[in-house]
């Protein structure tokens, strides 16, 4: 096992670099001049003179190769860079943004896990009756609502109507868990719907092939409980998909959260790579998501490495 860990994780330095180079080569390519936006609206109206100036300052007047070389020079340091507009570094402005993006991502996967879990075991059991119709269509439902509307339309009721819920912001955790709670459990919800479908849909399928199998019934001929049997028997031999689909889904949410906090006002890493985009601002977008990617990478990882847990026979 160790040595798998150690042969994996050596492996993600030439993803990761494969992913630095892909990244610096679009932006290059993708329309739109960083100098020309910081010189006025977008290179219309501005002076020429000024632009190339902006451009000599960034370094962006240099060649293609050159520029790769000093980026991947202040990459092999641990330097991101700094941002072409506000002149921060971009590692301090992108750990402002994780504690958010991740405190609602785990949020999100939390809400999403006590629903989806109990919801698809129990409509594999109940396979074909009303209750698994049910969660199907709770299911169809929540994968099919734009995470958009049900934020504004969570927002009318429990916070403008009810008045149970600010409507918007963020509390970090230093100004208290239940501040902090209060404010994350509606966006929370609001992403957690969908994945929370896509969870339970997963696990039953999952669940009605491993109820078919024929440990299952012999487990139940041996007098087992029948929440035995489905917890015990069941769900852990069904583990691996579902594990798989959480991993991956919590890997996305990182990065995929952009709507969630733009509705929400969440100060987070999806509005921060936005802006950037809108921007052109070339570090902040590679330093973003070359993170991104070695969270992909970490969770695969992890993910392949607790299949051995779940399956005894797996090994490496």
């Amino acid at each position: 096992m160790t040595g798998y860990i150690i042969r994996r994780t050596l492996t993600t330095a030439p993803v990761i670099l494969v992913v630095a180079l892909v990244v610096f080569a679009i932006l290059r390519l993708a329309p739109g001049d960083p100098a020309a936006i910081l010189a006025g609206t977008g290179g219309a109206e501005v002076d020429p003179v000024l632009v190339e100036k902006i451009r000599k300052q960034l370094g962006l007047d240099q060649p293609l190769h050159v520029q790769l070389y000093r980026y991947f020079s202040d990459l092999a340091r641990g330097d991101l860079g700094q941002s072409l507009l506000s002149k921060h570094e971009v590692s301090d402005l992108i750990r402002a943004r994780v504690v958010p993006t991740l405190s609602l991502t785990v949020m999100t996967e939390v809400i999403a896990l006590l629903l989806a879990i109990p919801l698809g075991v129990l409509a594999a059991w109940k396979a074909d009756s009303w209750v698994d119709r049910s969660v199907m269509v709770i299911a169809t439902l929540g994968f099919s609502m734009p995470v958009f509307w049900l934020g504004f339309l969570m927002i009318f009721f429990f916070a403008v109507q009810l008045d149970l819920f600010p409507a918007a912001g963020y509390t970090p955790p230093s100004e208290g868990i239940g501040p902090f709670l209060h404010r994350l459990i509606m966006p929370a919800f609001a992403t957690g719907v969908i994945v929370m479908a896509l969870i339970t849909r997963m696990t039953r399928a999952t669940m009605l092939e491993t109820l078919r199998e024929d440990y299952v019934r012999t487990a139940r001929a041996k007098g087992l409980g029948e929440t035995t049997v489905l917890i015990r028997h069941a769900l852990r031999n069904a583990a691996l998909p579902i594990v798989t689909v959480i991993g991956l889904g919590f890997a996305a949410l990182l990065s995929g959260l952009v709507v969630t906090e733009s509705v929400f006002a969440v100060p987070g890493l999806g509005r921060l790579l936005l802006n950037a985009i809108l921007a052109r601002d070339y570090p902040i977008i590679q330093g973003t998501i070359l993170l991104i990617s070695g969270v992909y990478v970490f969770i695969n990882l992890i993910i392949d490495i607790s299949y051995a847990y779940f399956d005894p026979r797996i090994r490496y």
